[in-house]
């Protein structure tokens, strides 16, 4: 009988043969018949299939070779088994019927799922390869870095849809919807395929240059190239962010450069902008390494109202152009525009309020502030002109705070920092150097003051030379003129002293006074003893050697006249008779004398007369 039934259901009979479905199963088994499922005869309304399981909705599908899992497993079966799914080859032999059609059914996606296939045709009909019996979405088998594709960065968080969006159609309905995702063919090998130019053609179109997927805020410096834009990259601005330019999400793509103040505030505040002139651009000082360092040499700086000359040239520009907070979105401002028409409007006056009126200029180069101009020679147009050993001797002796051996100064005096006095009390010698005189009671009546006798070049000697004497009380005349001063002035031997010692008021050791007043005498018998003894003592001139010697030497008697100062006139042959002969030497040795007094003048005193009355 089985072999009657299989005569005329031939799709049973093939599937049984292809050992395909539940009746290939049941057919193994010797205690099966077709009977036994489908009993015969029993009225027109009897239905021919008796369940193992007692109802259709409980049959174990598994049965059939077909386990039903994931979403099949929850499906009314209507909504598999029917007329329009009957698309395998036991469907062609099965007669045609309205009936739920139990054959004919395969177990490949495609065999349902056409209609309602998101991809349509796109990707094929092996929808096992991707998803599984559980639901359309997601798909687990599927791993999207084995395609031609491999999403990273943000790709990662877009939905499926978002990418494969296909074309809208009106010929059915898909999944529930009118459009049908996109698979294959897509375009994706430029990112402008997707996404819309933000710099709307302004740059190449091949995105991956510059942009990586991790975002389009992400450049990738790498390989980005913005040499190839209007504004190379140079300098500082190579390590800059796009987004300081740029903005976020390139919010300007295309800012302006043409010049430094189109993206960074003035540091200046506008003190080089000057009301007539073209502005000023930054470069014109700056470059591209950053603005803390300046191009601007001293050669161009000797263009501007002040020169660098000297320290200047070597002074950061920091120390001069101070930096104070600023305003309208700068920090700081880097002051160019500096007042310089006095040195004081820079540096502090290191000499107080000593010289409110006088420019540094007048003293001072701008090589160093040690370094002085005031010559000695200009120490004339004050009170103290430096003449001799004053020119040489150092500023500070007398202007610095020690005054090594000067007296104290007030201190009501102010120096100021550099410690210098400008105006000193001291205009006298007297001021600072010891009176080795100590008063003028020791002095000649003509000397009044130390410049009478003495020179600025030195103490000593003194300047009382030959025809300075001359207006003293005694005129040095002959010999005189090389006799030293203290064989005379016996007040000099309190000045026996070295002549390198010091003479300042604070160290002079002088205690005993130089007093030249005190002399041997005037006279010549003060000074010098008498060859003569006392054979002029009763002359009317006195013993005055001067009234028959002159002052060169003793042997020089040209004051004397023989027929005025004699009391015998020399008159013929008398004239040529030698002084020996009429005033002979009385003595030896140191008790030699020539006598000149008394003497006869009678001529037989001189001369013999010979007996007959002749003369020799």
């Amino acid at each position: 009988m089985p072999q009657l039934c299989l005569d005329c259901h031939k799709e049973v009979a093939w599937l049984t043969r292809q050992r395909r479905g539940l009746h290939a199963r049941t057919a193994t088994r010797t205690d099966q018949s077709c009977g036994s499922c489908h009993p015969e005869h029993a009225g027109r309304d009897f239905a021919l299939i008796e369940w193992p399981s007692g109802a259709e909705t409980t049959f174990d599908h598994q049965e059939a070779g077909w386990a039903l899992e994931g979403a099949h497993a929850t499906t009314d079966c209507s909504s598999c088994h029917r007329t329009a799914f009957r698309v395998g080859p036991a469907a062609a032999l099965s007669p045609q019927e309205s009936s739920p059609g139990w054959v004919g059914l395969e177990t490949t996606c495609a065999s349902c799922h056409v209609d309602d296939n998101p991809h349509d045709t796109a990707l094929g009909s092996a929808c096992q390869d991707c998803h599984d019996v559980e639901a359309w979405s997601p798909a687990p088998a599927f791993d999207h870095a084995d395609s031609r594709y491999p999403l990273t960065g943000q790709h990662l968080e877009v939905t499926c849809v978002g990418c494969h969006q296909g074309e809208a159609t009106s010929q059915r309905a898909i999944g529930g919807g009118t459009t049908a995702l996109r698979f294959e063919p897509l375009t994706f090998a430029e990112c402008s395929s997707c996404h819309q130019d933000p710099h709307r053609g302004a740059l190449s179109q091949a995105c991956s240059s510059c942009h990586v997927t991790r975002g389009f805020e992400v450049i990738d410096r790498r390989s980005f190239n913005h040499s190839a834009t209007r504004y190379p990259l140079r300098g500082r601005h190579r390590s800059t962010t796009c987004e300081a330019c740029h903005g976020r999400s390139m919010a300007h793509p295309n800012p302006a450069f043409s010049r430094c103040d189109a993206c960074h505030v003035d540091a200046h505040g506008g003190e080089l902008q000057h009301p007539t002139e073209a502005p000023r651009d930054c470069e014109s000082c700056h470059t591209l390494t950053g603005f803390e360092s300046s191009t601007f040499t001293v050669a161009q700086h000797d263009e501007t109202p002040f020169p660098l000359g000297g320290a200047h040239q070597t002074v950061a520009c920091a120390d001069c152009h101070t930096r104070t907070t600023g305003t309208a979105g700068a920090d700081e401002i880097v002051h160019l525009n500096l007042t310089f028409d006095r040195c004081s409007a820079c540096h502090t006056d290191t000499h107080g309020t000593q010289l409110p009126d006088v420019a540094c200029t007048t003293c001072h180069v701008d090589t160093s502030w040690g370094e002085t101009i005031y010559a000695p020679d200009r120490h004339a147009d004050t009170r103290l002109p430096l003449e001799g050993r004053h020119a040489q001797v150092a500023c500070a002796s007398c202007h610095g705070p020690s005054r090594n051996g000067l007296p104290e100064l007030e201190t009501s005096v102010t120096t100021g920092a550099a410690g210098v006095i400008f105006h000193l009390p001291e205009l006298e010698c007297g001021n600072c150097h010891a009176d080795p005189h100590l008063g003028v009671g020791s002095l000649p009546d003509r000397a009044t003051s130390c410049g009478d006798c003495h020179t600025s070049m030195s103490f000593r000697p003194a300047s009382v030379d030959v025809p300075a004497h001359a207006g003293f009380e005694f005129p040095l005349e002959g010999a005189h003129r090389a006799v030293a001063c203290a064989a005379c002035h016996t007040g000099l031997e309190a000045a026996d002293r070295p002549t390198g010692e010091a003479t300042l008021i604070a160290t002079s050791r002088h205690t005993d006074p130089v007093d030249l007043r005190a002399v041997v005498g005037t006279t010549c018998a003060a000074c010098h003893e008498s060859p003569h003894g006392t054979q002029f003592s009763s002359r009317a001139t006195g013993e005055r050697c001067e009234a028959c010697h002159g002052s060169d030497s003793f042997s020089d008697t040209s004051p004397f006249d023989h027929d005025r100062d004699a009391a015998f006139a020399l008159a013929g042959a008398h004239v040529e008779v030698p002084c020996a002969s009429c005033h002979p030497t009385v003595g030896t040795g140191a008790s030699a004398q020539v006598t000149y007094t008394p003497i006869p003048h009678r001529c037989e005193d001189c001369h013999a007369v010979a007996r007959g009355g002749t003369a020799p």
